[in-house]
């Protein structure tokens, strides 16, 4: 009996180990649950402050070369979901991305990050605007740790051409999720 009490604190333990481990994580000091009228959209009928949400993220994996932030709305009445923002090329020394990064005439961001075009036909950051009277849109906003230094492309990609090269590059991935809605005016 005091054998099998032995193994089962013992498994006990090491599972409790195994679960403590730093795992890799991504964490906003500005968005919670749901996002506000500071990250929704200016324009497409949307009045928001259109500012990206601060980000920081941590215990990236070995060999992570750079990183890159991508945020989606899969709820978007397109058939193919809306792409908010597309980051890439980020040092891999780099661990946070400040609020209002995502607004590129500020150069909050380091040269040679890359924020190229969202579905919005812009560069940097468009924040939330589903359709009034929609419903609730999931809003996912993943750091790709990446096994290269860059992807290799420009400004101009399209967010499908820079998932290809992630979905090729990425290490590991943590994501927040965010909810938003516009009620009918």
């Amino acid at each position: 009996m005091k054998k099998i009490s032995l193994l089962i604190i013992t498994l006990i333990a090491f599972s409790g180990a195994s679960f403590s481990q730093n795992t890799f994580t991504l964490s906003s000091t500005d968005l919670g649950g749901q996002a506000t009228k500071t990250e929704e959209f200016s324009g497409f009928g949307c009045e928001g402050e259109n500012k990206s949400p601060q980000l920081s993220w941590a215990n990236a994996p070995e060999g992570t070369k750079s990183f890159a932030i991508t945020m989606y709305d899969p709820d978007a009445p397109t058939g193919s979901g809306w792409w908010h923002w597309v980051v890439f090329d980020i040092p891999a020394n780099m661990n946070e991305l400040v609020t209002n990064a995502g607004n590129i005439n500020l150069n909050l961001v380091p040269k040679g990050v890359i924020q190229s075009i969202t579905d919005y036909g812009i560069k940097g950051f468009g924040g939330p605007c589903p359709p009034a009277g929609h419903g609730l849109h999931k809003y996912e906003i993943t750091v790709h740790a990446l096994k290269t230094d860059t992807l290799g492309l420009d400004e101009n990609a399209n967010a499908a051409v820079v998932g290809f090269y992630l979905w090729n590059n990425t290490l590991a991935k943590a994501s927040i999720v965010s909810y938003y809605k516009r009620d009918n005016k």
